[in-house]
């Protein structure tokens, strides 16, 4: 595990039940019987996503492919990139033509795009991942998700049998400070949610105060509320940074 984020769901040994839980719990829940089904899982960076879906996943005992993304340039261009992924799922799963990939990821009761997907680089020094590119590509990064829309529409009929769970974030700067455009610009946030949930399942992964304090809590026993709450005054209700800052406290001592 890279400090407490969550790589894979054998790390996920330390998980605490909340509402937004409850909330993709039932989400997924409709995965196994349907075709077709997009979730975009949205959350600010620190509130865990990837701890949540994973731990979904193995409540649920889904059967799912995670796709992964190595990045040997972050010079290639979107379509480059779109290709990289394409071939790497073929790769992964042994089959050669487009045909065969559908086939075999319509047997998942999800294809998951998640932590290895998006920064594969913590696995992989050698490679970069996708939110390195994005970064380096700035806004040049959206004809990527542009070519993505124009390929589901070009093989929707492939697509409607097979599920797909995005770990979603499009990190922008304001303010000299990284943020999330679904979760940290209030108002501007609430709409792009607004315009995702109209084609896609989306759930927001967020937490109340006490939620933060007990998660916090579970990796950090001897942590008071009340110091807790005076991290969260910095953080926010993140869990990951409170519990990495805390942490590093201790080992400064």
């Amino acid at each position: 595990m890279n400090g407490y984020k969550i790589m894979d769901q054998e790390e996920n040994q330390t998980f605490v039940v909340t509402q937004s839980y409850q909330n993709l719990l039932s989400t997924f829940h409709k995965l196994p019987d349907h075709g077709g089904i997009i979730v975009h899982v949205v959350g600010a960076p620190g509130t865990g996503k990837s701890t949540n879906i994973y731990a979904a996943v193995n409540e649920l005992g889904l059967n799912f492919y995670e796709a992964k993304l190595p990045i040997p340039s972050l010079d290639l261009n979107s379509r480059d990139v779109f290709n990289l992924m394409v071939k790497s799922m073929k790769q992964d799963l042994g089959v050669k033509s487009n045909e065969s990939l559908f086939d075999v990821l319509k047997k998942f009761d999800a294809v998951l795009f998640a932590d290895l997907f998006h920064d594969y680089h913590v696995v992989n020094e050698d490679c970069a991942g996708f939110s390195q590119w994005t970064d380096y590509a700035g806004f040049k990064s959206l004809n990527f998700y542009l070519i993505c829309i124009y390929e589901y529409l070009r093989h929707r009929n492939d697509f409607k049998d097979v599920n797909m769970v995005f770990q979603t974030a499009w990190r922008i700067y304001r303010g000299g400070k990284k943020k999330d455009l679904f979760t940290d610009m209030g108002p501007l946030s609430r709409l792009a949610v607004s315009i995702l949930e109209f084609p896609f399942e989306v759930v927001e992964i967020s937490y109340s105060e006490e939620e933060t304090i007990n998660i916090v809590k579970s990796h950090l026993s001897d942590t008071s509320s009340d110091e807790i709450k005076q991290y969260m005054k910095k953080y926010g209700n993140k869990p990951r940074f409170i519990c990495q800052d805390i942490k590093t406290g201790l080992q400064n001592e």
